[in-house]
C-alpha cells in the first residue's frame, strides 16, 4: 500500500469517528443539565442512532453497489449531517430536538459501513485493515481530548452546545475527505445487491455468526450505561472514570495495531471471534464477582479488546466472504445487526435490568451484570462449537496492480 493511499484511507477513518466522539460522550450533560431532559428523554435521543442503524446503511449500502461512488455518497450524507447537527444547537426541546437528531442519524448511520466498504475495496491486502482500523480510536480520544482543552481554555463549557459545533464543522471537513478518496464507482451486478447480501444468510455459518452478533453486540449498552455509576459506586472518584474508561481506547488501539492480523492469521477468524466474546464475558465476570477497584480498572482493557476482535473483526469475516458486486450493502448488514437493532435492543434491556434492580437509589450490580455476563456466556459457546467459517483464499499478493483493480468480483 503506497502512503497516498494510506493517508487518503486514514484520514477517512479518523474522520468518521471523530465526528462521532465529538457529540456522543458529552451531549447527554447538556440534554440532562441545561435543557432539563429527563432520563427517559435523553435515552431516547441517543436512540436515534441505533433507530437510524437499522434502515439507512441498507438505502445507502444500495446507492454505493447499484448507482453512485462510495465518495459521492459518502460526501452527501455528511454535508446533510453538518447541516443538521448546526440546527441541532438550535433546539430546547424534546420534541425538535428528538427530530432533528434522528433525521441526523439516517444520514450519519448510512455512512459507517460504506468507509468500511470503501477502506476494504481499495486494500490491496485486506491483512492491512487493522492499519487503517487503528485511527478509529485514536479519534476517539483526539477528539475527546481537544474538547476538554477547549473548554479549559474557555474555562467553561458553557450550554455545553459546542460539542454539536465541532461535530458539525467535522462534518464539514469530512465532506473534503470524502471527495479526495479514491474512485469507488459501483460494480456492474445484475441482481439487487441488498437482496444478495440477505441471500447470504442461508449460508449456516454466516447466519450463527449474524445471530451471535445480533445477541451479544447489544451488551455493549449494559457497559456504557452501568460503568461510570458502577465504578462510583465502589468508590472510584468521579474525576476519575472517564481516565480509567478510557484504557478501553487504549487497549483497543494496541490491540488492532499488534494483535488483530496476528490472531486472526494464525489463530482463524473463528478463534478470533471467541477471544472477542469471551474478553466481554471476563468483564462482567469482573464486574459480577468483585469489588476491587484496581481489577475493576484494569478490566476495562477487556471491553476495548472485545471491540477489535469480535466487532471489528466480524466486518473483516463479512468483507471476506460477500462478493465484489455486494460488499457495500454487506457491510450494511453487519452494521444493521450490530449497531442498530441489537444496541437498540441491548438499550432497552439495559434500562429495564437497572430499574429492576435499584431499590431506594441503590443498584444491585451482582444482579445487573449477570445478564450481560449469561449473554456472552451463551454468544461465546455458540461460536465455539457451532460456528465453522468457511473463508475464500486470499489471492497472491501483486504489488504492482492499481488499487482500484485489485477485487475482480
Amino acid at each position: 500500500m503506497n502512503w497516498d493511499l494510506y493517508v487518503r484511507l486514514s484520514a477517512l477513518m479518523f474522520m468518521e469517528y471523530a465526528v462521532w466522539a465529538a457529540w456522543a460522550p458529552v451531549l447527554a450533560a447538556r440534554l440532562l443539565g441545561p435543557l432539563k431532559m429527563s432520563g427517559k428523554q435523553t435515552g431516547w435521543i441517543y436512540a436515534t442512532l441505533p433507530l437510524a442503524s437499522m434502515a439507512s446503511p441498507l438505502f445507502a449500502g444500495q446507492l454505493a453497489d447499484k448507482y453512485f461512488d462510495t465518495g459521492w455518497v459518502l460526501a452527501a450524507a455528511h454535508l446533510a449531517g453538518a447541516v443538521l447537527l448546526y440546527l441541532a444547537i438550535r433546539q430546547k426541546t424534546f420534541g425538535r430536538l428528538f427530530v432533528v437528531m434522528l433525521l441526523y442519524s439516517l444520514c450519519y448511520a448510512a455512512t459507517i459501513p460504506l468507509v468500511n466498504a470503501l477502506m476494504f475495496r481499495h486494500l490491496p491486502d485486506a491483512d492491512k485493515s487493522s492499519e487503517i482500523f487503528i485511527w478509529a480510536p485514536i479519534a476517539w480520544a483526539l477528539i475527546g481530548y481537544f474538547l476538554t482543552g477547549w473548554r479549559s481554555l474557555r474555562k467553561s463549557e458553557g450550554d455545553g452546545s459546542d460539542c454539536l459545533a465541532l461535530a458539525s464543522a467535522l462534518s464539514v471537513l469530512m465532506v473534503v475527505v470524502c471527495l479526495l478518496q479514491p474512485a469507488t464507482p459501483p460494480k456492474p451486478t445484475a441482481g439487487t445487491p441488498m437482496v444478495q447480501a440477505l441471500g447470504m444468510l442461508r449460508d449456516v455459518p454466516f447466519a450463527i455468526f449474524i445471530g451471535v452478533s445480533l445477541l451479544v453486540s447489544g451488551t455493549m449498552q449494559f457497559y456504557f450505561l452501568g460503568t461510570a455509576r458502577f465504578m462510583q459506586d465502589v468508590r472510584i472518584a468521579g474525576k476519575n472514570v472517564p481516565a480509567a474508561m478510557g484504557m478501553a481506547q487504549a487497549a483497543q488501539a494496541l490491540a488492532t495495531w499488534f494483535l488483530l492480523d496476528l490472531f486472526k492469521n494464525n489463530l482463524g477468524i473463528q478463534a478470533t471471534l471467541v477471544i472477542g466474546v469471551a474478553s466481554w464475558l471476563a468483564l462482567y465476570v469482573i464486574y459480577a464477582l468483585t469489588k476491587a477497584r484496581w481489577l475493576i480498572v484494569l478490566a476495562q482493557t477487556l471491553h476495548g479488546l472485545a471491540y477489535v476482535f469480535f466487532i471489528i473483526a466480524g466486518q473483516i469475516y463479512v468483507n471476506s466472504v460477500a462478493k465484489a458486486s455486494f460488499k457495500s450493502s454487506a457491510q450494511a448488514l453487519i452494521i444493521l445487526v450490530t449497531t442498530g437493532i441489537s444496541l437498540f435492543l441491548g438499550t432497552q434491556l439495559a434500562g429495564v435490568t437497572m430499574d429492576k434492580f435499584c431499590r431506594d437509589g441503590r443498584f444491585h450490580w451482582g444482579k445487573i451484570w449477570a445478564v450481560p455476563l449469561v449473554i456472552t456466556l451463551a454468544g461465546v459457546l455458540v461460536l465455539a462449537t457451532a460456528f465453522r467459517p468457511v473463508v475464500a483464499e486470499k489471492a497472491p499478493a501483486k504489488s504492482k496492480t492499481p488499487a482500484s483493480a485489485v477485487e475482480k468480483a
